[in-house]
C-alpha cells in the first residue's frame, strides 16, 4: 500500500477554502428558500371590474410555455433577460398599457394630468387578493389588455409587420395569442404593483417607466455605493497581502530552485497513450462547432442592420434570428465543453503516470454521445421554433426549453449531464492508482474536485420543472450561467493551467497549489453569493439585490490581480532571462502559442469579466442597462475572451503532440491567435461599447422600453456603428477559425504519427530537469 503524501502547502489553505464555500452556499440556501416565498404570485383569476375573467393562472403558465416553445427569449427579453436585439416584452407591454389606460380616461373626459395621476395610482396599487387568489384590473387596465391583445394578434399574425423589426414566429391561433398576452400582462403587472409591505414593485421598480411611477429605489443607489467601497477596500487588502507575502502569485520553477535547469522535450518525441490519441476526434469536432458558432454569430450581427434578410436574401424564412441566436449560444457551450472534456482526458495519464486498459474505448464512446446530444438538441430546437413539434407534443423534452443558455430540450439536458458524469468516471478510472498516495488537498485531488463540479453544477438546471414561476426559474438558471460558467469553470481553468505549467516544469507544485487555493478563496468569497447580481429585477426581493451587489463587486478583485501578476505570468514561458513568452522563439518553447492564448485569457478576463462586468453589475447602472448592448459586450468579451480562448489554448497545447512543428503549423497558430484577439477587440471596441453607450443614454433619457425598440437600431448613427463590426467579424472567422479547422484536420489525420504507449506502461515526461552545480 502506498504511503500517503502530506499536503505540499499548509492545510490552512484547504480549511479556509472549505469555510468560504460552506458560508457562501449557506447564504445561497437561505436565498433559495426566500425566493419561493417572495416570488410574484400568479393569480388564479384576473378579473375586470364587471366580473369578466380576462385570463386565468393556467393561461399565464400556458403563455409562458408558448414563450419558451417559440424561442421568444431569443427574439427579445422578459424582465430584461434574453436576446439583446428585439423588444423587452415586459417593458413594451407596460408602456403601451399605461398609454392605453391614460387614453381611456382622457376619452372619458378627464384632463390629461388627472388621467396620468390616476394611471400611476392604479398601476402601483396591488389589487391581488391572497385570500381569493384573484387579481382585479381597473377599467383602464382592462381596456389596455384588450387593445394589447389586438396588437399581439397582428404582431404574431404578421398582418401588421413591426417597423424595422425582426420576423416574429407565425402564431394565428387566437387562444395561443391570448395566453401569450396574458403572460406579458402578468409580467408587466409584477413590474408595477407594489410588493406587499414595501414602497416598490416585485421587480424593485424595474423597468424605468415614468407613466407608472417606476424609478430606481433607494436600495439600488445605496448598494451601488457600498459595492464600490467594498471593491476599493478589498483591492487594498489583497494588494497588501500580495506585497507582504512574496510566496503568493506565480513564480518560475528556476526562480525557486536555482540548482535546476529545465529543457523542453520536443513534442514529436513524446509518445501518447491510446486515450490521448482519441482526443484528436474531440478537437476535430471542437473546430467544426467553433466554425458553425462563428458563422451564426456573423449572421446574428447582420440581423442588426438587415432585420429580415441577408443582402436581399430572405434568410429569416429559413433561419430566423431567434433560431440562429439560440444555436449560436448552444454551440458556444458545446465547443468549449468539448475542449474541456478533451483536455481532461489528455492530461489524466500525465498525472497518473499510466493509463488503464480500454480507456480509449470509453473516450470514443463519450465522444459519440457528445456528438449525438449536440446534433440532436440543435435539431430539436429548430423543430420546436418552427412548430414541427407542436405545443401539444413533447416540445419541452425533445425540442427547446426556451430559457437562455438552457435552450436545449430537457431530455438532451439530462443526456449531457450523464455524459459529463461518464467523463468524471473516465478521469477517476485513470487516476485511481495515483489518488491513494496523495493528500486530498494536493493537485491530483483538486483536479478531480474541479472535474466533479462541472456536471454537479450543470445539473442544477434540472431542479425546476416545466410549470415554474419565472422568478424561481431564473434563480436556478443563474446557478448554471454564473456558478457553473463563471465560478466552477473558472476553477477548472485555473487548475488546468497550473497543472500544465507543473507538467512543463514551468512552476513548482507548491506554487501551483498555492495559486489555485488563492484563486478558490478569492472567487468563492465574491462569486458564490455574487450570483445574485443577475436577479436584481426578475422578481426576487431586495435582499438578493443587496447581497448580489456587495459580493459581486468583490469578484473583480481576483481579476484585478491578473494585471498585477501579468508580467510574471508572461515570463513563465520565457527561454532566456528577461524575455517574455511573446519574444521566445517557437522552436525553443514549443508551446508558445498555447501560452499566448493563456495570456489572452488573462487579458480578456480582466477586461471582459472585470471591467465590463463591474460596469454593468452596479444596481443603479444595471437598472437602465440590463439587456442592452453593454450586456452583449460583457458576454462576448468574457465568454469568448476567457472560455473560448482557453478552449483554443487547450487545443494548441494538445495539437503540438500530433502535428510536427513545421512552418505551416506555426503560421496557422500565429494567424489564429492574432486574428481571434484583434477580431474580438474590434467587435467590442468598434461596435458593442459605443452602441451600448448610446443605448444606455437613450434608456436613461427616454425609458427602457424606448432603448429596446427596433427604431433605436434603425438610426443612421447606430447603423454605421453596426457596419463597423463587419471587418472584425471577417477577420475573426476567416483568419481566426479557419486556421483552427486546418490544424484540427492535420491533427486528426496524423493522430497515429508518433509512437504509442501501451496500457499500464508508464507515460513520458514533457520536460527534462537537470541539476546544475
Amino acid at each position: 500500500m502506498n504511503q500517503q503524501r502530506s499536503m505540499v502547502i499548509s492545510p490552512l489553505w484547504l480549511q479556509f477554502s472549505i469555510l468560504t464555500f460552506v458560508i457562501g452556499f449557506a447564504v445561497l440556501g437561505y436565498l433559495a428558500d426566500n425566493i419561493y416565498f417572495s416570488r410574484p404570485p400568479i393569480p388564479a383569476k384576473t378579473l375586470a371590474t364587471d366580473g369578466r375573467v380576462l385570463f386565468t393562472g393556467p393561461d399565464v403558465m400556458d403563455g409562458q410555455h408558448l414563450f419558451q416553445k417559440y424561442g421568444l427569449m431569443e427574439l427579445g427579453t422578459v424582465f430584461g433577460h434574453g436576446a439583446y436585439l428585439g423588444p423587452d416584452f415586459t417593458a413594451q407591454y407596460l408602456h403601451r398599457a399605461a398609454l392605453y389606460s391614460r387614453n381611456y380616461y382622457i376619452k372619458a373626459g378627464k384632463p390629461t394630468d388627472v388621467a396620468q395621476i390616476q394611471v400611476e395610482k392604479e398601476f402601483k396599487h396591488n389589487a391581488y387578493s391572497p385570500r381569493t387568489h384573484t387579481l382585479t384590473y381597473t377599467p383602464g387596465q382592462t381596456y389596455a389588455f384588450d387593445r394589447l391583445l389586438a396588437y399581439y394578434t397582428k404582431w404574431f399574425g404578421h398582418s401588421e409587420s413591426e417597423p424595422n423589426g425582426l420576423q416574429a414566429p407565425h402564431i394565428i391561433n387566437p387562444s395561443d395569442i391570448h395566453k401569450i398576452t396574458a403572460y406579458f400582462s402578468w409580467a408587466a403587472w409584477s413590474c408595477a404593483a407594489r410588493r406587499p409591505g414595501e414602497t416598490y414593485s416585485y421587480t424593485n421598480n424595474w423597468p424605468s417607466e415614468a407613466l407608472v411611477g417606476n424609478a430606481p429605489t433607494a436600495d439600488a443607489f445605496f448598494w451601488s455605493v457600498l459595492s464600490i467601497i467594498a471593491l476599493l477596500g478589498g483591492i487594498g487588502l489583497v494588494l497588501f497581502l500580495f506585497g507582504r507575502y512574496e510566496v503568493l502569485g506565480w513564480h518560475r520553477y528556476q526562480d525557486e530552485a536555482t540548482k535546476t535547469w529545465v529543457q523542453f522535450k520536443p513534442p514529436e518525441q513524446v509518445r501518447l497513450t491510446p486515450a490521448q490519441r482519441a482526443t484528436a476526434w474531440y478537437f476535430l469536432v471542437v473546430s467544426g462547432l467553433f466554425l458553425a458558432q462563428g458563422i451564426l454569430g456573423g449572421a446574428n450581427a447582420h440581423y442588426h442592420v438587415e432585420p429580415q434578410g441577408f443582402y436581399g436574401f430572405k434568410l429569416s424564412n429559413w433561419f430566423p434570428y431567434n433560431l440562429t441566436r439560440m444555436w449560436h449560444l448552444q454551440l458556444a457551450i458545446f465547443f468549449v465543453s468539448t475542449s474541456y472534456l478533451a483536455i481532461g482526458i489528455f492530461i489524466t495519464p500525465l498525472i497518473a503516470r499510466t493509463e488503464p486498459k480500454h480507456q480509449e474505448k470509453l473516450a470514443i464512446a463519450l465522444f459519440g454521445a457528445v456528438v449525438f446530444v449536440a446534433i440532436g438538441s440543435l435539431l430539436g430546437e429548430a423543430a420546436s421554433l418552427k412548430n414541427w413539434i407542436t405545443v401539444r407534443e413533447p416540445w419541452f423534452w425533445i425540442g427547446a426549453q426556451g430559457w437562455e443558455y438552457l435552450d436545449l430540450g430537457r431530455m438532451w439536458q439530462y443526456l449531457l449531464t450523464i455524459g459529463m458524469l461518464i467523463w468524471v468516471i473516465i478521469l477517476i478510472r485513470g487516476l485511481r492508482r495515483r489518488l491513494p498516495g496523495e493528500h486530498p488537498g494536493n493537485l491530483p485531488y483538486l483536479f478531480l474536485y474541479s472535474a466533479i463540479s462541472i456536471p454537479v453544477f450543470y445539473s442544477v438546471g434540472l431542479v425546476f420543472g416545466k410549470n415554474v414561476n419565472f422568478a424561481v426559474m431564473d434563480f436556478w438558471r443563474f446557478w448554471v450561467v454564473h456558478l457553473w460558467v463563471e465560478d466552477f469553470l473558472e476553477l477548472f481553468t485555473t487548475i488546468m493551467v497550473a497543472y500544465i505549467f507543473v507538467l512543463l516544469g514551468v512552476v513548482s507544485e507548491k506554487t501551483a497549489t498555492r495559486v489555485i487555493y488563492a484563486d478558490v478563496i478569492l472567487y468563492s468569497i465574491g462569486g458564490v453569493i455574487g450570483t445574485m447580481h443577475h436577479l436584481y429585477f426578475s422578481g426576487a426581493p431586495a435582499v438578493h439585490m443587496s447581497l448580489g451587489a456587495f459580493f459581486s463587486a468583490m469578484e473583480v478583485i481576483p481579476l484585478m490581480l491578473l494585471t498585477y501578476e501579468a508580467w510574471r505570468f508572461m515570463q513563465l514561458g520565457q527561454y532566456r532571462e528577461g524575455e517574455c513568452a511573446l519574444c521566445t522563439p517557437a522552436g525553443e518553447f514549443p508551446h508558445k502559442w498555447a501560452m499566448m492564448f493563456l495570456i489572452a485569457v488573462g487579458f480578456w478576463n480582466f477586461v471582459g469579466a472585470g471591467v465590463f462586468g463591474f460596469l454593468i453589475n452596479l444596481p443603479i447602472v444595471s437598472y437602465y442597462e440590463i439587456g442592452t448592448q453593454f450586456t452583449a459586450n460583457h458576454a462576448h468579451a468574457a465568454l469568448m475572451g476567457v472560455y473560448g480562448m482557453l478552449a483554443i489554448g487547450f487545443f494548441m497545447f494538445v495539437a503540438r503532440y500530433f502535428i510536427p512543428p513545421d512552418r505551416r503549423s506555426e503560421l496557422a497558430m500565429k494567424t489564429s491567435f492574432w486574428s481571434l484577439n484583434i477580431g474580438l477587440g474590434w467587435m467590442v471596441f468598434a461596435n458593442l461599447v459605443p452602441v451600448g453607450a448610446f443605448q444606455l443614454f437613450d434608456s436613461f433619457n427616454n425609458g427602457y422600453w424606448h432603448a429596446r425598440q427596433p427604431e433605436f437600431f434603425a438610426q443612421t448613427s447606430i447603423r454605421i456603428l453596426e457596419w463597423m463590426r463587419f471587418p472584425g467579424d471577417i477577420l475573426f472567422i476567416a483568419g481566426g477559425i479557419f486556421p483552427i479547422v486546418y490544424l484540427a484536420l492535420r491533427m486528426f489525420l496524423e493522430r497515429k504519427r508518433y509512437g504509442n504507449i501501451a496500457p499500464d506502461e508508464e507515460t513520458e515526461d514533457l520536460v527534462q530537469i537537470y541539476e546544475t552545480e
